[in-house]
């Protein structure tokens, strides 16, 4: 038998890996299983609480909060993929996940990362239209518009997420089972394999250097037209307002392509899973819970609609007691 052969029977007995996560002291598993359960539950909690808020106010209802609504699921839904299985495996003595659960694991979350990126240009490009053109912007932002701009982002992520799926599981894992890693990702799947991985190497960087860069592309070339406008506005207060718009949107743009791109348009010779998997936790875990604060604590639009609803929560508490 050649030993192509052979390896890709030994890839066909696989039926489950084994997630090493970030230690095996059992004390410390305790203690990152009640840090990220708190994180995961304020990830619900935030992202939820965006989506009820911009569905029940309709003031809220605008092209910029149907891609923040957008937003605040694809971080319920990617943080979903990933944070469960990890705190399980906090608890469990064997940390294991079938084959087929590595191969969803992996699809959803390349899925959802990178409808995120798409999504991120959108809201720039909502941005841009809003401050460089807003004669236009009824038109160029229409509803159809941000439909097809979503749905486009949907298609383009899982067409992208399916060809990394496909060509990383025909891999053969005749080896170790073990991942270094706490979920199903491409690089240390990658490492684990013992077949040559140059395609599956080359397809990475290309597909993600492709969404990633493009997209940074737009934003910046965005924010660098909305700059210049802003600068060019005789009124104090209007540049104010229009900083503000961006700020939040800005923020979310810095922290999450910062971990991303290091992590996904580097050589693979350069990755250090170890160091990767720190920086994972950002992207993964604690981006998703911090993106409700940032678009709601730097929003004033928002902050006054959770203001005037806690006042009413208020008021009709002190009814009741009344």
């Amino acid at each position: 038998m050649k030993p192509e052969e052979l390896a890709k029977g030994n890839c066909t007995a696989v039926t489950e890996f084994v997630l090493f996560g970030f230690t095996d002291h059992r004390e410390i598993q305790v203690v990152l299983f009640v840090l990220f359960l708190a994180i995961y539950v304020a990830t619900l909690v935030g992202n939820i609480g965006i989506i009820v808020l911009i569905w029940i106010s309709p003031c809220l209802h605008t092209p910029m909060y149907f891609f923040l609504n957008n937003l605040a699921f694809l971080d319920l839904s990617y943080s979903s993929a990933i944070t469960p299985k990890m705190l399980v495996n906090f608890l469990t003595e064997r940390k294991t996940i079938s084959f087929a659960g590595c191969i969803a694991q992996m699809y959803l979350f390349a899925s959802f990362a990178d409808v995120e990126c798409l999504l991120l240009a959108a809201m720039a490009y909502d941005r841009y239209t809003a401050i460089c053109n807003p004669l236009l912007y009824p038109v160029l932002m229409s509803h159809k518009a941000c439909v097809w701009l979503v749905a486009g982002s949907y298609l383009t992520g899982c067409m992208s997420s399916l060809m990394h799926t496909y060509f990383t599981f025909r891999l053969s894992f005749c080896g170790s089972r073990i991942i270094n890693h706490f979920f199903c990702d491409i690089p240390p799947l990658l490492a684990l394999s013992c077949s040559n991985t140059q395609f599956n190497e080359m397809l990475l960087f290309a597909l993600c250097g492709f969404i990633q860069t493009s997209t940074f592309l737009v934003i910046l070339i965005s924010y660098a037209c909305i700059l210049c406008t802003i600068l060019r506005m005789p009124s104090i207060e209007g540049r104010y307002k229009a900083f503000s718009t961006c700020s939040s949107h800005l923020t979310a743009v810095a922290l999450y392509y910062s971990t991303l791109l290091f992590t996904y348009l580097r050589p693979s010779s350069s990755y250090i899973l170890d160091t990767d998997k720190i920086i994972s936790v950002f992207y993964t875990v604690v981006f998703p819970m911090l993106n409700p604060l940032i678009y709601s604590l730097r929003n004033g639009e928002v902050k006054e609609i959770i203001s005037r609803i806690l006042q009413r929560i208020g008021h009709s508490n002190g009814s009741v007691k009344g």
